[in-house]
């Protein structure tokens, strides 16, 4: 009949709360904020952009080892061990490993079950309340036993809404740990093939400086016998002074970009490999289809943005939930004596059963200026989120024209090279009928590798432009939903 009682009353304490509800709902009607709207996608590249795609072969998406397509073995080596041991991944890592745990921290179904054992022997004071004299007993035992439940309704939705917070924050994490890779992964390709293009650079600069000493020595024959001025040898060092310090600052770029590669790494410079120069990949890559569509699923960095707006409005709700009272059930199942030899006799059972309702009622507007900071953090993700897809489509727009640019200029310095390699032709022709000496040929030769210069610089800047491009397409990252692994993890 007792425990029938309490029953009773804790439903009473529950309807009180019902009523409550009611109350505080129209204070927290009072504290709503205008969101900001989420920005659609806006137009990635031109309709001139658009319609020379519609005229080509169309575009692939990068795949997920995207540098793989370049079938350089020391380039995937780099990257294989930046992408597993680099510490910019590490301090990315350690943020998604943390971002886990806040959710199993965070995962609390309402129900917590505690149980507790105590025993103690203690004296009375003589001088106490209640005197010895009168009990017939100056010590005595105390021992204890007990298991307590607690559950927590979760009416208004507020401890669910915090756990979907932390799954977001979570979807973050890890959006943001991928978006680290890429930006790892892109510079060391660029970086490397920097080195690969100084190389090139150094060997061609190498071939004109041989071509301009050996026309040095036919000017300074001439010189010592009299038939040119001698302004002609001094022209000539100049020239070769001026291709030597090209070579000086090749070589000087070449020794930064392995610097860059080793700090990237998180190595030393002389544990990096030693580098094959090799001849730069071709670049051909067009637009995909579909880029204005699926570059919101594609890039991590729009995609942790979105999750940053999802945890944002989850801890408004829970902001909201606030208002709302906390209604909870308290149960205990124990044993209390004063004599051990007692203490799991039926008599010395205490069990108890209460229910318990924490109400807001004035808190001087705290929980409405929690509940505004919580909405303008909604605006600033939003704002956030706008931001990060403009930047995105601009980052793609970019390294689109950056590509059409270098075509068109290719396209120009390959007439050019064309050129000088007929009058190549002529100059060698012209020689071996004995018409004139070698200088002509020479200087032919020189103007037929400034050309080849010309040609695999613009390579190199293709070359980073495609890299550039991968980067704003994301990468070959693929939006997915990890609440299975984040569950499992829970498990653990």
């Amino acid at each position: 009949m007792i425990n029938l009682r309490i029953f009773k009353r804790a439903a009473q304490v529950v309807q009180l709360a019902a009523g409550a509800a009611l109350l505080t709902a129209c204070v927290s009607s009072s504290s709503q904020v205008t969101a900001t709207a989420l920005q659609h996608a806006p137009a990635l590249v031109s309709p001139d952009a658009a319609a020379a795609q519609r005229d080509d072969v169309h575009g692939s998406w990068p795949s997920a080892q995207w540098w793989t397509q370049y079938h350089d073995d020391t380039l995937n080596a780099l990257i294989t061990q930046a992408l597993s041991k680099a510490p910019g991944m590490a301090s990315a890592e350690a943020r998604f490993a943390t971002a886990r745990e806040m959710v199993r921290l965070a995962d609390d179904d309402g129900l917590n079950l505690a149980a507790s054992a105590d025993a103690s022997r203690q004296r009375l004071s003589d001088n106490g309340l209640f005197s010895p004299k009168f009990l017939g007993f100056n010590w005595y035992n105390q021992a204890d036993l007990g298991l307590r439940g607690t559950y927590s309704f979760d009416f208004w939705h507020k401890r669910r809404d915090t756990v979907a917070a932390a799954l977001d924050d979570a979807h973050v994490a890890q959006a943001q740990r991928d978006a680290v890779a890429l930006s790892l992964s892109t510079s060391i390709a660029q970086s490397y093939f920097g080195w690969q293009a100084d190389q090139v650079q150094i060997g061609i600069l190498q071939q004109q400086q041989v071509l301009a000493e050996k026309r040095r020595a036919i000017i300074k024959a001439r010189v010592d016998a009299k038939l040119d001025p001698v302004d002609g040898v001094y022209a000539a060092d100049a020239e070769i002074a001026v291709l030597h310090q090209a070579i000086v600052n090749g070589q000087y770029s070449a020794k930064l970009r392995r610097v860059a590669l080793a700090a990237l790494l998180g190595i030393n410079v002389d544990a990096l490999p030693d580098f094959t120069p090799r001849p730069l990949p071709a670049v051909d890559l067009q637009l995909p289809d579909n880029v204005a569509i699926d570059l919101l699923a594609r890039r991590a960095d729009i995609d942790a943005s979105r999750w940053m707006v999802e945890a944002a409005q989850r801890r408004m709700s829970v902001a909201h939930a606030e208002f709302f009272p906390d209604i909870s059930l308290n149960a205990l199942a124990g044993l209390s004596s004063i004599e051990f030899g007692k203490l799991f006799e039926a008599g010395s059972a205490v069990p108890s059963i209460g229910a318990a309702i924490h109400l807001p009622v004035f808190d001087s507007g705290y929980l409405r200026a929690q509940y505004g900071v919580r909405a303008t953090q909604v605006n600033a993700a939003i704002s956030a989120y706008n931001e990060t897809i403009v930047n995105a489509a601009r980052e793609v727009a970019t390294s689109t024209v950056q590509l059409q640019q270098i075509a068109a200029q290719r396209t120009a310095q390959q007439v050019q090279y064309d050129a000088a390699t007929h009058l190549l032709e002529v100059a060698q022709a012209r020689y071996q009928q004995g018409l004139t000496d070698a200088r002509p040929q020479l200087q032919a030769e020189q103007s037929v590798q400034q050309q080849q210069l010309a040609l695999a610089n613009l390579q190199s800047a293709a070359l980073a432009a495609q890299i550039n491009l991968i980067l704003s397409l994301g990468g070959g990252y693929q939006s997915t939903n990890t609440d299975a692994a984040l569950a499992a993890s829970k498990m653990e």
